[in-house]
């Protein structure tokens, strides 16, 4: 993912003032995140001759403890905001506030476009879905029972995800069904027992489209069955726990849409806000994606 950077060893005049920038995640505790974050202090290595501070806080999906978060920031006196943001009308309107009182604030891996932030760096969540429906459509020769396994409601990231998914099948591959769409808010214990759950429900399903996390608790419950029942599984990301499964043959294919480089890429477009008061090349920055599978490991 390219994104129009500053050079740390430029001698363009810049304002060195000290900046405090905020930095809000979500998924506490999730390896995806975890890469994220790595991107961010990896980059914010390149830049050590500015004078600037990361305040780093990750919450749960969940608009009460991310607003909680975010009006905590504000009191901290930040100068710029990167945000993860849950699709809240509250948090949208945090946003908002923060851009009035001239507090530049960007969107990381899930966007609110119709908040007042300046710039978004993440994947193309849409495209990605449509890329998970077109890889799944042919390996299973469009012919498939799916199940959907899904992380928090009102993601707005995962809901593209499942749209697009369904657009391009709905399109391209009109014997693929869709039979249960299931929210395990990326918990792998939840994941575990839902999957359990959907193939006594559905003993016909035949494939699996995790589109978030929990990823460990599903495939643990699948690789039970796979001796009896083989199964096309198509995840996102490529974290150890994927990997692993990629070896073992439960999961067929991954999406990869490298964490590591958004954080790196966010912090360079908030850098060159606050201390060259310049606007990113592009508004949306979107991540490239590649596939991975057994043998590309």
């Amino acid at each position: 993912m390219a994104a129009r950077g500053t050079d740390p060893n430029s001698k363009l005049s810049f304002d060195n003032k000290h900046k405090k920038i905020g930095i809000l995640l979500l998924g506490e505790g999730t390896e995806f995140f975890d890469n994220m974050k790595q991107g961010f202090f990896n980059r914010a290595e390149d830049f050590s001759k500015l004078d600037f501070e990361l305040i780093l806080k990750q919450t749960k999906a969940v608009p009460d403890q991310q607003l909680k978060e975010l009006l905590a920031m504000e009191k901290k006196r930040i100068d710029g905001l990167i945000i993860c943001p849950c699709n809240d009308t509250r948090i949208l309107s945090e946003i908002d506030k923060l851009v009035d009182k001239g507090i530049p604030v960007m969107c990381v891996n899930n966007d609110l476009s119709e908040s007042k932030r300046f710039a978004f760096v993440g994947s193309d969540s849409y495209k990605s879905g449509v890329t998970a429906g077109g890889l799944m459509g042919l390996i299973t020769d469009g012919v498939a029972e799916v199940a959907i396994i899904d992380g928090t409601p009102g993601i707005k990231g995962l809901e593209d995800r499942i749209a697009g998914f369904k657009d391009c099948i709905e399109k391209n591959y009109p014997k693929m069904k869709i039979k249960t769409i299931e929210h395990c808010n990326s918990d792998d214990y939840k994941t575990y027992e839902t999957v359990q759950s959907v193939l006594m429900e559905f003993p016909d399903i035949t494939a699996f489209f995790f589109t978030s996390g929990g990823v460990y608790g599903g495939c643990k419950s699948i690789y039970q069955l796979t001796q009896r029942y083989p199964f096309t599984v198509i995840t996102y990301e490529l974290t150890e726990v994927i990997k692993d499964y990629l070896e073992k043959g439960i999961i067929t294919a991954s999406i990869c849409q490298n964490p590591h480089q958004q954080g790196s890429d966010a912090l360079t477009i908030m850098i060159d806000k606050l201390f060259l008061d310049r606007e990113p090349k592009n508004e949306i920055n979107h991540a490239d994606i590649f596939i991975k599978i057994k043998e590309s490991l």
